[in-house]
């Protein structure tokens, strides 16, 4: 490889480290429950489908393995794991696969299929182009990718895969120096909201409308955004959760903002999130996902008190918290299944 995973470098939540196995002797641990604790959440009617996340399963290394839990806080689960991790998984939009960040053998892209447990690897085409991909386009066909012109920095940027065999590639932005960090594609696909840090180390929330146009920077330039977390896209199309800090002496919390860079607003989630880092008893929120119809989020919360992070959803709103996974060394980047 010639870098390491970028996920590791700028995606990192919870000090977390790659996999690096091969295809041969991956381990994937399909629906073994491991945890059937929780609460149920008082019939919530987006409360359905499944939850996949990262759990920090050894903290001498940072490893995590792939989980998932039903968003009434029942039946968590190993999906996938490893002896070196794996990271950051996102739903299919038919909720038949998963995208994990893992490996680090230099392959595209990671898949595992939840009903089988089956692992596969989509190789890059462009021994020029260092592409991490696992963004997935509303009709599965594509992922969006990380990526870096290892020969030519205007290549640096957001380009697109095929999802069926890694083929097919599309340059959609361009950051030369600089790195931009995929979220969510718009319902449509239309378009697709990224986290980009320039290389005069400015980082905002950005959404490309087509492959070479500019993209609209939909965040002020004041306000610290975490560059590592792309932007998650409501299912109606015209909300953006990302994760933002109020000043450098607080922690990370979450924002909303319109598509076209309006009605920009922090959540008040109760207890708060984004306190100041010097009080013992803050918190942080990161990694907002949608539920399917629009009306609850998942999102992971790090309590300095006990030093652990654990994955809850409120309502659109931040109100109405309910914790949904327990135990563990660590859990975050949690996606909720679109298709339930």
């Amino acid at each position: 490889m010639s870098r390491p995973l970028p996920n590791l470098r700028t995606l990192a939540l919870f000090a977390v480290v790659v996999l690096t196995m091969q295809l041969g002797y991956a381990t994937s641990v399909h629906a073994q429950v491991v945890n059937s604790g929780g609460t149920a959440d008082g019939g919530h009617s987006a409360s359905i489908g499944q939850i996949a996340f990262d759990r920090v399963v050894d903290t001498t290394t940072g490893n995590t393995a792939i989980y998932t839990v039903n968003s009434n806080g029942q039946r968590t689960r190993e999906l996938f794991a490893n002896p070196n991790g794996a990271q950051s998984p996102h739903w299919s939009p038919d909720g038949t696969q998963v995208s994990i960040f893992c490996c680090d053998d230099g392959m595209a892209a990671h898949i595992v299929t939840p009903e089988t447990g089956a692992f596969r690897e989509l190789a890059p085409t462009d021994p020029t182009l260092e592409v991490h991909c696992g963004w997935w386009s509303p009709d599965g066909k594509r992922l969006a990718c990380e990526s870096f012109g290892l020969t030519d920095p205007s290549r640096t940027g957001v380009w697109t895969i095929r999802a069926s065999d890694g083929s097919g590639l599309r340059q959609i932005t361009s950051d030369p120096g600089g790195d931009d960090i995929p979220g969510d594609f718009s319902p449509d696909g239309k378009r697709l909201v990224f986290a980009r840090s320039d290389a005069n180390g400015q980082v905002g929330i950005f959404v490309a409308d087509r492959p070479g146009a500019a993209p609209k920077r939909i965040t002020p330039a004041q306000l610290p955004v975490d560059g590592s977390f792309g932007g998650s896209w409501s299912p109606k199309g015209n909300k953006i959760l990302f994760v933002a800090r109020t000043d450098a002496d607080h922690r990370r919390t979450i924002w909303l903002v319109h598509a076209d860079g309006s009605g920009l607003h922090r959540l008040h989630i109760t207890p708060a999130c984004g306190g100041l880092l010097s009080d013992p008893t803050s918190r942080g929120c990161v990694a907002p996902s949608w539920s399917p119809t629009g009306t609850r989020i998942a999102f992971a919360r790090f309590d300095a008190l006990t030093s652990q992070s654990h994955i809850y959803t409120s309502d659109a709103n931040g109100h109405d918290i309910t914790q949904i996974t327990y135990g563990g060394l660590g859990d975050g980047n949690p996606d909720w299944d679109p298709h339930p």
